[in-house]
């Protein structure tokens, strides 16, 4: 299958609001020639990521809007758009190869137009960009509700956090410290020709100057690395991890931090790590078999405890509660397309329920790190002031690191450009058990 339409058919299922690139993208992947598999992902994953000022372009070059019918054209149309404007493939295979797909999609009708859209944004498209950007959404290419949200939480950071969202990620790897240090690891890395050096704030975190397969890195397959942001790398660390305890990751897949628990600590008296899908607990199982980790894993929603847990208290809970991904739209530059603002007060709510559920399974004593991949205070400082608010029993205690930016709770990591992504953590001692327990 021609990579451009491939590319175009996943991205029509994200555009109709049937799916994400994550669960559309892998079966089209599968339709093309493993040659053009890495140019059918950046086409797809580069179109999502700059859609907000595609889709205003477009907008302007056509007479009409698509017919919600038509959301496989306007995908196939955006990726031309995509090749013009951010891409070395040359202008006529760019418009030729697209308007050839129309075929594909038993379209004939659009070739005409693509073909008349696609020459005229080769003609026009800086004129028509210098006009359009005066809009901010257009400029910064993120959905008006984002943008606005971005500004009023963040004004003297906002646009930095866009440029950060927009910019390709950098690869991260940790190191297990079962196996390696990372200094002694970055020394294998260099004698096999590797650019990298150590992160700034994680101390099990590397950062390479370019991405690559990790297969080929030394020792993957032995269990001596893994692929994981520095800001998700902090939460092991941050738990004051110690023999015999008794941890709980709560929402754990896809499992690197519930791995990266077990590495920390090799003498915990167990984890247990709870995700609701049991097909996302596969993954998280290759990862601990990988790395010959051991871990209980249970499918079940974490806020109903009655159906999972056994009554024994935990010493340290993770909880890496579902969030709006605002911090790691780079790497998953869909959201910008798959989340609407009436999103983030659902989440909120979501997010009180799962620890007003958990906090009772906490020894008292234990600590509690919540966690989000938000860049959003709805989700983070303010879920923890109104659970600290409702919970005499619970005291914050101070982050004991450099990374991001205090608030009024918890610690605000921001996307870096070349560094790590958008995260947030909070973290929480229970002084004493609630009336009645």
């Amino acid at each position: 299958m021609n990579p451009r339409l491939a590319a175009a058919r996943a991205l029509a299922a994200v555009l109709s609001g049937k799916a994400s690139l994550n669960s559309s993208l892998p079966g089209q992947l599968d339709k093309v020639d493993a040659r053009d598999r890495g140019l059918t992902q950046d086409l797809a994953f580069g179109t999502a990521r700059w859609q907000p000022r595609l889709s205003a372009l477009a907008e302007r070059l056509l007479q009409k809007p698509f017919k919600s019918a038509d959301a496989d054209v306007e995908a196939l149309l955006l990726v031309g758009l995509y090749q013009l404007l951010y891409t070395r493939v040359p202008a006529h295979a760019a418009i030729g190869e697209t308007v050839g797909c129309a075929d594909k999609l038993k379209k004939p009708w659009a070739k005409a137009l693509l073909n008349a859209v696609l020459r005229r944004a080769q003609r026009e498209s800086t004129d028509l960009l210098a006009e359009l950007e005066r809009d901010p959404v257009v400029r910064t290419a993120h959905p008006r509700w984002l943008q606005k949200s971005l500004k009023a939480f963040w004004p003297e950071q906002w646009e930095a956090i866009c440029a950060a969202n927009n910019a390709h990620p950098p690869m991260i790897l940790r190191v297990n410290r079962r196996h390696h240090s990372r200094d002694a690891y970055l020394e294998l890395l260099h004698k096999t020709g590797v650019t990298a050096q150590p992160c700034s704030y994680s101390r099990d975190g590397i950062l390479l100057a370019e991405a690559c397969d990790v297969r080929q890195l030394p020792g993957f397959n032995e269990g001596w690395i893994s692929v994981q942001d520095e800001a998700a790398q902090l939460a092991a660390d941050l738990l004051e991890l110690a023999p015999g305890q008794r941890v709980l990751d709560a929402c754990c897949a896809p499992g690197g931090k519930t791995c990266h628990l077990l590495e920390a600590e090799p003498r915990l008296g167990g984890v247990v790590a709870v995700d609701l899908e049991a097909k996302r607990l596969v993954r998280v199982q290759e990862n601990l078999d990988r790395l010959g980790l051991d871990a209980q894993l249970i499918a079940a929603d974490a806020r109903d405890t009655a159906a999972w847990w056994d009554g024994k208290g935990f010493a340290r809970i993770l909880l890496d509660a579902p969030c709006s991904a605002t911090g790691v739209i780079r790497r998953h530059p869909d959201i910008k397309l798959t989340r609407q603002a009436d999103d983030i007060q659902a989440l909120a709510t979501l997010q009180g329920e799962l620890l007003d559920a958990l906090w009772p399974t906490l020894e008292v004593g234990g600590i509690l790190l919540y966690a989000t991949c938000s860049t959003l205070p709805t989700e983070n400082t303010e879920v923890i002031e109104a659970f600290l608010a409702r919970t005499p029993g619970a005291r914050e205690l101070d982050i004991a690191s450099q990374a991001g930016i205090k608030q009024p709770h918890g610690r605000q990591l921001l996307a870096q450009e070349g560094g790590h992504d958008g995260f947030y953590y909070a973290k929480l001692i229970k002084i004493a058990a609630a009336s009645g327990h």
